[in-house]
This record gives C-alpha cells, structure tokens and sequence, in this order.
C-alpha cells in the first residue's frame, strides 16, 4: 500500500506541476526537503512565489484530499516556506502557500483538480 501510495502522490505532483507550467508557472523545485518538512512544488512567476502543498486522493474514503491539511501540516508548511526563503536571499516579493488537490474519480476519464489560493489566508 505505501508504495501505491507513493506512487499516487508522485502521480499528482507531475500532474499538478504540468498544469502550474501551463498557466505560465515556472517550477523551481520538487520534493525540495527542509528541517520542517518537504516542499512539494515551489514555483514562480513574475515577482512571486508559491509553495505548493499536492494532495491527490484515488476514493473519497479517507475524504477530500483538501481536507487532510491539518493545522500541523499548515504549521510545518509555513516553517519550511520561511526555510527556503531564508535560503534563497536573492527572491526579494511577494509569497503564498497554495494546495492543489487532485481526486482521481471512478467512472471519469480525467481527474478533478482543485487549485486553492493562499490557505494561510
């Protein structure tokens, strides 16, 4: 299961970067890992960055991918954000932690995705 797992999570990352790159997105890092955890995607375009958490689901049985961030992981998130803020002193503008959801529904050729702005909002 956990490689089916990874597997799924890699699975939505591709897919979340490819649809980031396709709204003119450039993707900076992948899997970029801090002290306080991994950072999934960090994009820029223009003058901002995003961190962006992926979270893809294959059934609705542990619920809407969207809702496993947990206070925790919002905690974590902004800690690792700072992180590699902190390391890159040369990006001077404006950053936001995003989620994209991705729920692969039975029955539909495509998957959902869901792109959520600015959770820490």
């Amino acid at each position: 299961m956990k490689n089916y797992n990874h597997s799924l999570g890699s699975w939505g990352e591709r897919l979340a970067a490819a649809y980031l790159a396709e709204r003119g997105f450039e993707i900076l890092e992948r899997n970029f890992y801090t002290p306080y955890g991994e950072l999934d995607l960090v994009i820029r375009r223009a003058n901002e960055m995003v961190f962006v958490e992926v979270k893809t689901r294959s059934s609705e049985m542990f619920g809407w991918p969207e809702l496993a961030l947990t206070p925790k992981k919002r905690a974590h998130l902004l800690n690792a954000a700072l992180y590699y803020l902190e390391q890159h002193p040369e990006f001077e503008g404006d950053w936001r932690i995003d989620v994209i959801a991705i729920r692969r529904v039975i029955g539909k050729k495509s998957p959902e995705l869901l792109w959520i702005e600015n959770v820490l909002a």
